[in-house]
């Protein structure tokens, strides 16, 4: 039955991805051109759910309707959101980059494993973060970069400072989880073969979400993050 369940999680999950990415496919275009990539990975781990946000919020960040704005002199919708949206979009900006490194990570464990402790789960930790950290600083950069006239240099430095505390915040929120269902659940390491390994890496970044989105709130406060 579980094996059931964590099938129909990832179709979900999979078919909410591809629905995203085939409405922007259409010409939907979002005005920052790593939405592209954020709105269908986010839609792919957290399923219906990201794929209503995409629908409900996400289309605010449109590239005409960012244009018809700035021809009648108004701010972009997308900025004028609430601001529990803009964190939330911020912490999945953030949780799109984690989530190529986790599957990056967790396929290369398979190929150059490492125990820690005897686990192989924590070597995989040491990947997950060194990988989630890569493509989340590189998310970063593209949303900054394109809107600003910063240096690469000085964008790079701003996507370290807007994103690591994020990304920290993320990773203990996914390894907590992982370590729960590890060591609590099954009293065992999971089968990366397995649907239900990936499942519990679906309910792992809800959980991620959870403690990177109030680190977000604070980023998008201080004014270190952009609005996405």
């Amino acid at each position: 039955m579980l094996n059931w369940i964590a099938w129909a999680t990832l179709a979900a999950g999979v078919v909410s991805g591809l629905l995203v990415a085939f409405h922007l496919a259409l010409g939907h275009r979002q005005h920052m051109w790593i939405m592209h990539l954020v709105w269908p990975l986010t839609a792919i781990w957290s399923g219906p759910a990201g794929l209503w946000a995409y629908f409900r919020y996400g289309r605010a960040g449109e590239e005409r309707a960012v244009a018809r704005a700035a021809q009648e002199g108004e701010p972009p919708p997308n900025r004028q959101q609430p601001f529990s949206v803009l964190a939330a979009k911020g912490t999945s900006h953030c949780g799109s980059g984690c989530l190529l490194g986790d599957i990056v990570a967790e396929l290369l464990i398979l190929a150059l494993p490492i125990r820690i402790f005897g686990h192989e789960i924590f070597g995989a930790w040491i990947y997950d973060l060194l990988l989630a950290f890569v493509f989340g600083i590189a998310f970063q950069y593209f949303a900054i970069k394109p809107v600003s006239e910063k240096t690469t240099a000085a964008a790079l430095g701003k996507a370290f400072k807007a994103d690591t505390l994020s990304l920290l915040a993320w990773q203990v929120g996914m390894f907590g989880w992982m370590a729960v269902a590890t060591f609590g659940l099954f009293h065992r390491e999971l089968d990366k073969a397995t649907p239900v390994f990936w499942m519990m890496m679906q309910v792992a970044m809800f959980c991620g979400f959870a403690t990177s989105y109030p680190v977000n709130c604070w980023l998008l406060r201080r004014g270190i993050k952009e609005k996405m």
